[in-house]
């Protein structure tokens, strides 16, 4: 229960922050969104379901609803408080704003920071191991020759941190580096282990101690799933002494099922296991103890059965020619079901790889003990670490790919997406992947049913004006207990925006829609200063930019043509200068973009954002409700679309007092049966249908 305490307490921190912040207006639906969730967190509502589910409409200010409806009951509790967010520019904003606000307006003591992986920090060992000395050590370190002048950055990058000017975070580095060259100096967590003296007082290790004594974590979708997929309490606290508070949550279900997806090659897998026989072959000869016989023989007889059999599957890729004959140059598996050909293969590289792995990791205990020991020199110990971590993590990609493509699928859920791609490079290889369709029993059991509590929030979160689809991805149920609820933005949405749908002769389906496209943007924008058109491809965003660009005076501002942050900046000054401004960009520019006030008042939505299910696990997931006698378009489709075109919307009005104009080119919005249910989930723009 909430204890009237902490109820106390959260009512004078409000008062607080009211007082502190110049115009602010106190909002019913934030108090409400307050209240809600520290009730759910401090189980008024079910002990054993705390878990509410929050759509806060924008300028609700859901931010501040979440930090103080979670934060003091937390603290009172003695838990502890995880953010999670899809997007960089959140967690910047919590960090640096937000939080310290909140910090310094409540008077609650308590600490903060920002939890990132291991690849963002650097191995200084790695580092230190490849500008090298004069020992030959420094060559066998790199995965391919340096150059003098990678060297020398290398160089100056340890000398920075040493004299304090680099913290060894990537993120604070003052010239970014390559992504192939920060690989080879990133912690990772097969080489980077805090029991060796080298690496005791890295980055990383040093970064974690803070952690665990913070109050409150921030952390993207990506780092919550790696540490649920640990068992939880492994990078982040202990799911049960946690409240999770997942911001975004609209991309929770697709990190979800690209986390539990797997990925490998075949030949390329044969080329690197042969590297891996000859690191075993050399950790037998290197270490002095004769129980690294044993695994290192049978590591070897385990790869020669691995090599035999990707080779199978290979030669069985090799004669279905036919069938990989098509654009994507892939066979998907109907029904996730492998062909009986490749079952059995499938089936005995699962239990080969886990033999493998289960060899490979006995051999590295004594690899590590031996470091231990101080029986091997810090250059050869740091080589063989380093090493044998890559093909580690390797070897367990492979068998978590096997794996699932040999387990069989529960007859009460839906199958897996199974399917292989044809690589056409300097040697024919084929792509084996699998993912799950659905995600829902996952996130039960590995939070759901663990955590302290959780908070599911975003600004959109329903479709078709219910929570139905979004309960669904993420394995909720309307009745399981959970809590819901639904807060509309307090703007003045009539007074303030028209929605507009103007005669059109076409439909996107028509040969004709993308000139009709130029014609109509180009009478849209005239008389507007600060426009925004958003595309549902490239294709058709470039093609209307080239119908355009001789028949208006101003430049175009085009996703693509530079990066996303120079658009907006090279766009806010001209709207400052009062020149006119029209960005194109595609469906990325429709979620996460503000642009507040006269920065945007022109809002052009060329097509209804129907995702068109291209890739093999969408596909699959058509196919899987079209089994069970559904209708994928009605049931994946248009929620999803509908979403998607309430974030569309939603960049028009940012603050309460802006104002404007959207126009959707999509006359299927009256055309269709299902235009209806998309237009009424929308806010209530005073509407202008011709």
């Amino acid at each position: 229960m909430l204890s009237a305490d902490v109820k106390t307490q959260i009512r004078t921190i409000y008062k607080e922050i009211a007082a502190a912040l110049p115009n602010f207006r106190s909002r019913r639906e934030q108090n409400y969104i307050v209240a809600e969730i520290s009730k759910t967190l401090a189980g008024e509502y079910d002990k054993h379901r705390r878990i509410i589910v929050v759509e806060a409409g924008t300028g609700i200010g859901k931010s501040l609803a979440y930090i103080l409806g979670s934060i003091p009951l937390a603290l009172a509790s003695k838990k502890k408080v995880c953010i999670a967010t899809a997007t960089v520019a959140l967690q910047e904003q919590l960090l640096n704003k937000d939080l310290p606000f909140f910090s310094k307006q409540s008077g609650l003591n308590f600490t903060f920071g920002l939890v990132k992986g291991r690849q963002r920090y650097v191995c200084l060992s790695k580092l230190e191991m490849l500008i090298g000395g004069d020992d030959g050590t420094q060559m066998a370190m790199w995965q391919t020759k340096p150059d003098h002048s990678q060297v020398e950055l290398l160089q100056g990058l340890l000398k920075d941190f040493h004299e304090g000017r680099w913290n060894g975070e990537r993120d604070t580095l003052s010239q970014q580096l390559p992504d192939h060259l920060w690989h080879q100096i990133a912690c990772d967590k097969h080489s980077c282990h805090r029991q060796l003296a080298s690496h005791r007082h890295c980055p990383f290790h040093k970064a974690r101690e803070d952690v665990d004594s913070w109050d409150v974590l921030i952390a993207n979708h990506s780092l919550l799933f790696a540490d649920l997929e640990l068992g939880g309490g492994v990078i982040l606290p202990d799911p049960e002494e946690l409240y999770y508070v997942i911001d975004e949550a609209h991309h929770l279900p697709m990190v979800a099922r690209d986390f539990s997806s797997a990925q490998a090659t075949l030949r390329g897998a044969i080329d690197w296991l042969e590297k891996v026989g000859k690191t075993s072959a050399k950790l037998q000869n290197q270490l002095k103890s004769n129980h690294i016989i044993a695994p290192a023989q049978a590591m070897l007889d385990h790869i020669n059965d691995l090599t035999s059999l990707l080779t199978s599957v290979a030669q069985y890729c090799d004669g279905q020619a036919a069938k990989f004959d098509n654009p994507e140059r892939r066979i998907r598996f109907e029904h996730g079901k492998l062909p009986a050909a490749l079952t059995m293969l499938a089936e005995n590289l699962a239990t080969a790889s886990s033999s493998a792995l289960k060899q490979f990791n006995k051999m590295l205990a004594l690899l590590n003990e031996a470091i231990k020991d101080g029986e091997l020199p810090k250059h050869q110990s740091e080589q063989l670490l380093s090493e044998t971590g890559f093909m580690l993590q390797r070897l367990e990609n492979l068998q978590k790919l096997w794996k699932m493509m040999a387990k069989e699928d529960s007859a009460k859920g839906a199958p897996m997406a199974r399917w292989v791609e044809h690589l056409v490079g300097k040697q024919s290889d084929y792509l084996f992947s699998v993912s799950p369709i659905e995600v829902g029993y996952m996130l039960e059991t590995l939070l759901w049913e663990k955590a302290a509590g959780v908070v599911l929030c975003s600004a959109t979160l329903r479709a078709l004006n219910n929570f139905n689809h979004f309960t669904h991805q993420v394995g909720l149920s309307i009745n399981d207990g959970s809590r819901y609820l639904a807060m509309d933005s307090p703007f003045d949405f009539q007074q303030n925006a028209t929605l507009y749908l103007p005669k059109m002769r076409t439909e996107p389906t028509d040969d004709r829609y993308t000139d009709e496209l130029a014609e109509q943007i180009l009478t849209l924008i005239d008389g507007e200063t600060a426009t925004l058109v958003l595309f549902a491809s490239y294709w058709q965003m470039e093609k209307v930019a080239d119908l355009l660009r001789s028949k208006i005076k101003s430049p175009l501002l085009i996703q693509g043509e530079a990066s996303r942050q120079q658009l907006l900046q090279d766009h806010k000054q001209r709207c400052d200068n009062g020149e006119v401004s029209i960005i194109f960009g595609t469906g990325s520019f429709s979620e996460g973009l503000d642009l507040p006030g006269d920065y945007l008042t022109n809002l052009i939505i060329t097509k209804l954002p129907f995702a068109v299910p291209t890739s093999p696990v969408e596909q699959a997931h058509a196919e899987y409700i079209k089994a069970k006698g559904g209708n994928p378009f009605l049931q994946l489709t248009i929620p999803d679309a509908s979403r998607k075109l309430i974030q569309s919307c939603g960049r028009l009005l940012r603050k309460e007092e802006d104002y404007g104009r959207i126009t959707i080119l999509d006359r299927r919005l009256v055309t269709k049966r299902y235009g209806k249910s998309l237009l009424d989930a929308l806010p209530p723009f005073r509407q202008v249908i011709e």
